[in-house]
């Protein structure tokens, strides 16, 4: 019982810790509201008034809801690559000496990066708002009630970069070159019901593309675009989802930690 005890204040403790970093750094929640009204208000906008007229379902809601994924996905990622600068600071040293499992200082990493990551959400929907978008409560609680589960693939995704990079500014560069390309390549802006090719591979290798049709599964459920919109059905997708997060997770802690094992 005594174990369980220190493990669950252990994550309570590093996830407190990284929420506070948050809150004492007010440029983050700044960019969290310039960065939507960029890409959705922006980018979306000029799509929605150039080419969603013949789609056959409200693409503003198609949008809200990949800007939503794609803000869990990138925040939690963010958070959890914030390890590497833990890492130079020797502050991970200190956890890893300390009688608590690895999986712990990761579960607790996650929780705290994928709560800033929520945080973010009100300038998603500040911009929705904005952009005349509407939608249900019911819906838009739909899709909060799964974020868990998307922010743990996306935690387990950052460990993938924190147990390989060593060097914090690398580690920035390659967040950017694994979060970006699946923005523009799963279906946060534009429908990907029609990729070929490469387009079709890569989008099917991407952990997004799962996540973001398991959100417009539940959001658009019951509606008359569903058929148009959602590719797999959410049990495929959940699946999916589950088998990268736990091979992921296994990969990326297991190096961490053999990498602070050493040093």
């Amino acid at each position: 019982m005594n174990k369980w005890v220190r493990e669950i204040n252990a994550i309570i403790t590093i996830a407190i810790r990284d929420i506070l970093i948050l809150f004492k750094t007010p440029s983050y929640f700044i960019f969290s509201l310039i960065m939507p009204l960029i890409f959705m208000g922006i980018l979306g906008g000029s799509l929605s008034q150039n080419m969603a007229g013949d789609l056959g379902y409200d693409y503003g809601q198609f949008l809200l809801v990949g800007m939503i994924i794609n803000q869990l996905l990138m925040g939690t990622t963010g958070g959890i690559t914030s390890l590497v600068e833990d890492r130079t600071e020797d502050f991970t040293q200190e956890l890893m000496v300390s009688p608590i499992s690895r999986y712990s200082i990761i579960v607790g990493k996650i929780v705290g990066s994928s709560f800033s990551a929520i945080l973010q959400l009100l300038g998603t929907l500040l911009t929705a708002f904005i952009m005349g978008i509407h939608y249900s409560i019911w819906q838009l609680l739909a899709v909060l009630a799964i974020s868990p589960i998307i922010c743990l693939t996306a935690g387990s995704l950052g460990m993938i970069i924190v147990a390989f990079v060593k060097d914090n500014r690398t580690a920035g560069m390659v967040q950017m070159l694994v979060t970006m390309p699946q923005m523009f390549l799963t279906g946060v802006f534009i429908p990907i019901n029609h990729s070929k090719g490469i387009l079709l591979i890569l989008s099917r290798l991407m952990p997004m593309t799962y996540c973001l049709d398991l959100a417009r599964a539940v959001f658009f459920y019951g509606t008359a675009g569903y058929k148009n919109i959602v590719l797999f059905n959410p049990v495929f997708d959940l699946l999916i989802i589950a088998a990268l997060t736990v091979l992921f997770l296994f990969i990326g802690t297991f190096f961490f930690a053999r990498s602070e094992t050493n040093r």
